[in-house]
């Protein structure tokens, strides 16, 4: 998969991994659909930086689904 595209295949993606790897309760309160193509640098971002680790504090955690939420449409 090519994430250097902005698609909405490619936001669903990188939310759908995001929500995964945090093990998120309530994955479905973040829904690819809330976000458009304008924030896709930013999303794309976050999404690296939370592939990268393998844990999280719960400050951590909270700090992206933050984020995430500024980033909704």
């Amino acid at each position: 998969m090519d994430l250097t595209i902005k698609s909405a295949e490619n936001i669903e993606y990188m939310i759908s991994q995001i929500t995964t790897k945090l093990r998120m309760v309530n994955a479905d309160a973040i829904k690819s659909s809330q976000y458009n193509e304008d924030v896709y640098e930013d999303l794309h971002d976050i999404y690296e930086m939370v592939m990268k680790k393998n844990t999280f504090t719960p400050n951590e955690m909270q700090a992206i689904v933050e984020e995430l939420g500024n980033l909704r449409k």
